[in-house]
């Protein structure tokens, strides 16, 4: 009737913990852009400046949010301020008007901000192009604000690894009265790996004082030949590093993570990109270039660029970024949760051809049978609910048949999920909307009309 009994597997329950697809002189008052409201919503990523800034980097003074992005219109560093981190004021001056003398003065050569308070003032990290070597390189300059023009400090550059192809994307990260700069050394400009460093630093950020150690290096096929863009928080006793990855010239960039219990690791990366085109359904275009900075309700966001439409240009964004068990998510960026690795009662976990990882679970065909997913989302309110299903069901007289999995949110009856015929191991997608509460939740899929199989489950 069924069509299923061909499937093999092992008999008894196979509970299973849920997880992650996985297992971090004063500037011009005069503005020159004002941000009143943001310019769209893009499945909970706000667009915040729809204007060139890419690689943003932001630091709180104060009651105000002081944002510096790669050059552009002009200017070495772009700086915004905000008091929201939505609505923003552009600076007309540049906020590094001269590179150092090391340095071509060569504005379009001048990349990937870093801005951090020093405790005497505020220190900026920059990537220029060395003149000795001919390779991009970071150097130092400070201001006594952040809202003050940065003059360079030094002779030459703080990091310069010319036969590692330079040193690019550097990023500040304290712990325990330590200071440690992490950057990417520039291997794809020469064909070479792309290690991300981490190096400790004087607390003005001026010298080194110990040799880097390598973290992560580009190793997954979604990487592409580059990782960069390292920025390193600590959540939940554990050390969350985020990167970029890919080609950042379209939707093929992107932004991943890795995790370690101490702070030079090892770091075990995630088995997925936390950030894509596809995981904001296309709505923002090669997401990276990330920071997260503590919002004004003092909740984590994470900030990052993504590309225009018409690629113009990559504009602002900004997300909630929440953590489940210590792992990022971030709110409008879909995440996968495996059906083997939720709850499975009365169900079967089997290796299915096709399916994400190789693995499904069958077998739903009673009526105590289940697939319970544990689910995180950082914002409460609407959110997709995506099923991937098999469904192989035949009527008595032989003919393909729809069927259903019962759909159960946070303990209350939803509804149901209705899968048309596929045939077995041909994994398609069904979609509802679902109400979710902030932080934790439960979405349980249970035996319906007829037998289909579960794949796993996207939300976002």
């Amino acid at each position: 009737m069924t069509g299923r009994g061909r499937r093999s597997g092992k008999a008894g329950l196979l509970p299973r913990a849920a997880r992650l697809a996985a297992a971090v002189p004063a500037l011009a008052t005069m503005a020159l852009c004002l941000s009143t409201a943001p310019a769209s919503a893009a499945g909970g990523a706000l667009l915040v400046l729809d204007r060139n800034f890419p690689d943003p980097d932001v630091v709180k003074a104060g009651d105000t949010y002081h944002a510096f992005a790669t050059n552009a219109e002009g200017k070495n560093i772009q700086h915004g301020t905000s008091m929201d981190l939505v609505n923003w004021s552009v600076a007309t001056a540049d906020a590094l008007p001269a590179v150092g003398s090391w340095a071509m003065p060569e504005r379009s050569l001048v990349w990937a901000p870093e801005v951090f308070d020093n405790g005497a003032g505020f220190t900026l990290y920059y990537v220029a192009r060395d003149r000795a070597s001919d390779k991009q390189c970071i150097g130092v300059a400070q201001a006594a604000s952040p809202d003050r023009a940065f003059r360079p400090v030094g002779d030459g550059p703080l990091v310069c690894p010319a036969g590692l192809g330079g040193a690019i994307d550097p990023s500040s990260y304290t712990e325990n009265g330590h200071r440690y700069l992490l950057w990417k050394n520039d291997g794809n400009c020469c064909g070479q790996d792309t290690w991300l460093h981490l190096q400790e630093v004087t607390w003005d950020g001026t010298r080194t004082t110990a040799d880097p150690v390598r973290l992560i290096r580009q190793d997954r096929s979604w990487e592409g030949n580059v990782i960069e863009a390292p920025a390193l928080v600590k959540r939940a006793g554990r050390y969350v590093l985020f990167y970029s990855a890919d080609h950042y010239g379209d939707d093929r960039y992107k932004t991943g993570y890795a995790v370690a219990d101490s702070l030079t690791g090892p770091y075990t990366k995630a088995a997925a990109p936390l950030m894509t085109t596809d995981s904001f359904s296309g709505t923002v275009h090669g997401p990276g270039g990330q920071d997260v900075v503590t919002g004004p309700d003092g909740r984590d966001l994470i900030v990052f660029h993504g590309w225009s439409a018409d690629r113009s240009h990559r504009g602002l964004y900004v997300a909630g970024l929440g953590w489940a068990n210590g792992y990022p998510v971030v709110d409008g960026s879909k995440v996968i949760y495996q059906a083997e690795n939720a709850l499975v009662h009365h169900a079967v976990v089997r290796d299915a051809a096709g399916a994400w990882d190789g693995r499904a679970v069958g077998h739903i065909d009673y009526d105590d049978s289940y697939v319970e997913f544990s689910v995180f989302t950082p914002a409460p309110g609407s959110h997709t609910l995506t099923v991937r299903f098999g469904n192989g069901s035949l009527t008595a007289a032989g003919s393909p048949a729809a069927s259903s999995h019962r759909l159960t949110v946070n303990g209350t009856a939803s509804g149901e999920m209705r899968y048309p015929y596929t045939g077995w191991d041909n994994w398609q997608s069904a979609r509802a909307t679902i109400g979710l509460r902030e932080g934790w939740n439960t979405i349980r899929l249970s035996k319906g009309a007829l037998y289909a199989e579960l794949d796993g489950i996207e939300l976002a």
